[in-house]
């Protein structure tokens, strides 16, 4: 299908242009039922020709998946994006009606997006503000991407006005929706954020990676942890990947038997290419009901490997990190006096090795109930080095092998102050 609608996009020729687009949509509407299923939003014959009409050329913007039950660290997130960080890009939060995401909660999620925390002074996002700019060739407004009116906004948008839930029942699924959010946004360069993440720099610096500028898909790994196990896992992998890309034959969970490949906290694609939305395609077919049901959930956790899988199910380009997750926490001592570094999160640097984000929000451990007030800034992390995993969710785990590095007292500013922010809004949420 990609390579129909590549050569269909470069034909000059009428009527070849109209039989591949025609045999591309009716392809389409067999191979992936939630389309032939939408809404009046998408045609129920041209379904692929309405989602790349949607697209604004040169966009980048921010979709955020938020339910109720996680509104608490999405107005985390909001507030520091906006008022710690000074992010200017567009932000979406899709939610599956009213039930799933409150109408007091989306106003809430709508005042943390404005919250400046008291003892701060807000943080200027005008085009020209450099002050906490350290590349001007990360910010949109030196990028051609979006247009300054765009900038700063917050939507919400009801993911079931776009695609009918009977076919993808998003709220049962939980996870489901991301893929889904992110085909449905009008963002050319679109990047997926879970609710609890946390960011050390501007998300801006996500579509200026040269491997998502190569490739137009950039991902992130998990931890390389249980090597050798779930065996069903491996050989349905090795059934369905008949001719690995180069990027699959990188992977160490391909090529040493590793048991986690994706951490879908964050996932950045450029839909402008036709590759990269097919692939996407494919990813959100595989979070539908009927196949997260009988085979996608049954053999790995949820959404999180379903990208790279629709990407290399579909030829497409795509790039994950250089290393496989780090950690980023607090450091402890071994018994032979070496140090390690051991949180509840995982982490994930930029291509010059720079903390960029992690994952499980700014609780120090949001698993445990007695600690949903307690927070505490990050003082080390380690990358690609050796995970020692607790053996619940809840436990700490640890990364060795390596000098831990110390958090530069920029990066903890940072966090201290959206610490500060979410501290504020606990309040103000009665939490």
């Amino acid at each position: 299908m990609s390579d129909w609608l590549i050569q269909a996009d470069e034909s000059d020729d009428l009527s070849v242009k109209f039989l591949l687009n025609k045999a591309v949509e009716k392809v389409a509407l067999s191979l992936y039922p939630f389309l032939a299923n939408s809404s009046t939003e998408l045609s129920q014959q041209i379904p692929i020709a309405d989602l790349r009409s949607t697209i604004k050329p040169w966009s980048a913007g921010i979709v955020i998946p938020c339910g109720n039950k996680n509104v608490r660290f999405g107005a985390h997130l909001l507030a520091s994006l906006r008022s710690v960080l000074g992010c200017r890009l567009p932000i979406q939060i899709y939610y599956d009606g009213d039930e799933d995401l409150s109408p007091e909660n989306r106003a809430m999620l709508l005042n943390a997006a404005e919250f400046v925390p008291t003892g701060t002074s807000p943080i200027s996002t005008a085009p020209n503000d450099t002050s906490r700019r350290d590349d001007r060739s990360i910010d949109p407004s030196s990028t051609g991407f979006n247009d300054p009116e765009d900038s700063l906004t917050l939507e919400f948008v009801d993911i079931s006005t776009i695609f009918n839930d009977t076919a993808v029942e998003i709220v049962k699924g939980g996870w489901a929706m991301k893929p889904f959010a992110m085909l449905a946004a009008p963002f050319e360069n679109v990047i997926l954020l879970d609710a609890d993440t946390v960011f050390l720099q501007k998300p801006e610096v996500l579509v200026a990676q040269p491997s998502f500028l190569r490739s137009g898909a950039l991902l992130y790994h998990d931890r390389l942890i249980w090597q050798h196990a779930f065996r069903s896992r491996h050989d349905w992998w090795k059934d369905q990947i008949r001719r690995p890309s180069a990027q699959m034959n990188k992977s160490k969970v391909w090529t040493e038997d590793y048991a986690e490949e994706g951490d879908s906290g964050v996932v950045v694609m450029d839909k402008s290419r036709v590759d990269v939305l097919m692939g996407l395609v494919h990813a959100c077919w595989q979070n539908s009901v009927a196949v997260r049901d009988e085979v996608t959930y049954r053999m790995t956790y949820g959404d999180k490997e379903t990208y790279w899988m629709g990407l290399e199910m579909s030829g497409a380009t795509y790039e994950f990190e250089e290393y496989y997750a780090s950690i980023v926490g607090w450091e402890e001592a071994e018994k032979d006096g070496s140090k390690k570094v051991c949180s509840f999160v995982i982490a994930h640097p930029d291509e010059k090795k720079r903390l960029l984000w992690y994952n499980g929000s700014l609780l120090k451990n949001k698993g445990i109930e007695e600690m949903m007030h307690e927070y505490q800034t990050p003082e080390s992390w380690m990358y690609d080095a050796t995970w020692q995993k607790g053996g619940r969710k809840q436990d700490m785990s640890c990364m060795v092998g390596r000098d831990p590095i110390p958090l530069t007292e920029e990066e903890k500013d940072t966090l201290s102050r959206s610490i500060e922010a979410a501290r504020q809004l606990d309040v103000i949420m009665n939490i």
